[in-house]
């Protein structure tokens, strides 16, 4: 098993690592969305670390913050 990697990542790219059986990228993509949404402290880690919702790619924080409040995936 490769070691997962705290660097940048595309939206899609960071969604089909968390989602790989999901059949489409929007579909991983949506699922990671939602569970972004749904975690209690993660909307708000994001948003203090200056995140915005159109942003086509997730920066090194970022995603440290995602793989600590849903693990690693």
């Amino acid at each position: 098993m490769i070691p997962f990697e705290i660097k940048r990542y595309g939206k899609s790219e960071l969604a089909r690592l968390y989602c790989p059986h999901t059949k489409t990228k929007k579909g991983a993509l949506n699922n990671l969305k939602f569970w972004i949404r749904t975690n209690p402290d993660l909307p708000h880690a994001l948003q203090s670390c200056g995140t915005a919702p159109c942003a086509q790619h997730y920066s090194p924080e970022e995603v440290a913050l995602i793989a600590y409040y849903l693990g690693e995936p």
